[in-house]
């Protein structure tokens, strides 16, 4: 247990020091950050982290295939409990935070009062600051979900979480589920879903999420996907899971499984949510789609995926395509009220495989690589399990 002392308006102690795990390299370990004292500015909070869970966009990092400032403390999805507030500090839906508050919190730090903040884009604040991507500097240590606490700067949306849902459950809200509610909201706005042919590609969490809003929302989904138990869990969301890699007599394969539709009377895909980031699933899930459909892209964020697309087949279909990255506070407070109510029908606790002890991190982040679990845990003193 850790305990919190004020020793001013805006200084707090925490004993035991909180400990963040820096990351400088491909190939290096992370090494242990000690951040004894906190200073909280006004509007700020400090939260000490129940769970956090590897993104694979983590995994990248320290393989080196994504740009990173370093040294930096990675990790971005995490649930946690507030042990010391600024003065003025609220939640997103403007009520104050309160010591003990279990919370998720926004991927991005907007300043809300720039062009794109006030047009609606906050995740692309002009200022814009990120948890878990940005360089460690004095006074912001404790700026990524692998450590101990997380010190939460003005401009973050904070949502309060209820106490009987799993850590597990709730610690990718502020990146997969976020993400998944904002690409069928780019879906819904051209495409009523309800009764929809909707096609996701990628069975990833972000995948999956989709495809269990989707079809909460009345869409008949298909899933394409090649690992096998991932589709298997697309398929006890109800939706229609199809292989990409199927041989042409197979029942999975997706033109095979399409046809079906089209007997049933579903004769095009109106939506299609693209969250692999592999150009073979983006040439399918536009492709594939209808009439006056309307494609979303969300998995396509590491360079040197270029797609050739023909654009009269576009404009002949009426075909839109939309592009999601991150989200906005208020999708944020929607995609934790989607949890909220579905985890008990939705085993997303399932989906993530081994917690480690933040010690342990290399080695959870190893694990993570191997893509036998959709997510793995990471838990400030915890054993693995």
């Amino acid at each position: 247990m850790h305990t919190v002392q004020r020793v001013g308006d805006l200084d707090v102690i925490v004993k035991p020091s909180p400990v963040a795990m820096v990351w400088n390299e491909p190939g290096r370990p992370h090494d242990a950050l000690a951040a004894p004292g906190v200073r909280l500015s006004p509007g700020e909070a400090l939260v000490e982290v129940e769970l956090a869970t590897i993104c694979p966009s983590d995994v990248r990092t320290v393989r080196g295939e994504r740009v990173a400032h370093t040294p930096l403390v990675l990790g971005h999805e995490q649930v946690g409990r507030v042990v010391a507030v600024g003065e003025g500090a609220r939640r997103t839906d403007g009520v104050p935070l309160e010591l003990g508050d279990r919370v998720v919190w926004s991927v991005t730090v907007s300043c809300g009062e720039c062009d794109r903040c006030t047009r609606g884009v906050p995740q692309q604040c002009r200022t814009l600051a990120k948890y878990g991507h940005e360089r460690v500097h004095r006074g912001w240590e404790l700026s990524g979900g692998f450590a101990t606490h997380v010190q939460l700067r003005v401009g973050t949306a904070i949502v309060r979480v209820g106490e009987d849902v799993p850590s597990r459950v709730l610690a990718p809200a502020s990146c997969a589920t976020a993400t998944s509610l904002a690409a069928l909201d780019a879906a819904s706005a051209r495409v009523d879903l309800d009764g929809a042919l909707v096609l996701v590609t990628g069975a990833g969490l972000v995948g999956l999420t989709v495809a269990a809003m989707a079809v909460e929302a009345g869409a008949e989904v298909i899933v394409s996907d090649p690992d096998a138990s991932r589709r298997a869990f697309a398929r006890g969301l109800g939706a229609v899971a199809v292989d990409p890699a199927a041989r042409s007599t197979s029942p999975e394969r997706l033109d095979t499984v399409l046809a079906a539709c089209e007997r049933r009377g579903l004769p095009e895909v109106l939506a299609a949510v693209e969250t692999s980031g592999a150009p073979s699933a983006v040439r399918t899930a536009i492709g594939s789609l209808g009439v006056g459909g309307v494609g979303v892209l969300v998995g396509s964020v590491a360079p040197g995926s270029e797609v050739c697309l023909d654009p009269e087949s576009l404009v002949r279909r009426l075909v839109t395509i939309a592009a999601v990255h991150d989200y906005t506070g208020a999708q944020l407070v929607r995609a934790v009220a989607f949890l909220e109510r579905s985890w008990r029908r939705v085993p997303f606790d399932e989906l993530v495989g081994a917690t480690h002890p933040l010690a342990e991190l290399d080695d959870a982040l190893a694990e993570a690589a191997t893509g036998r679990f959709v997510r793995v845990g990471v838990a400030p003193g915890r054993r693995p399990v």
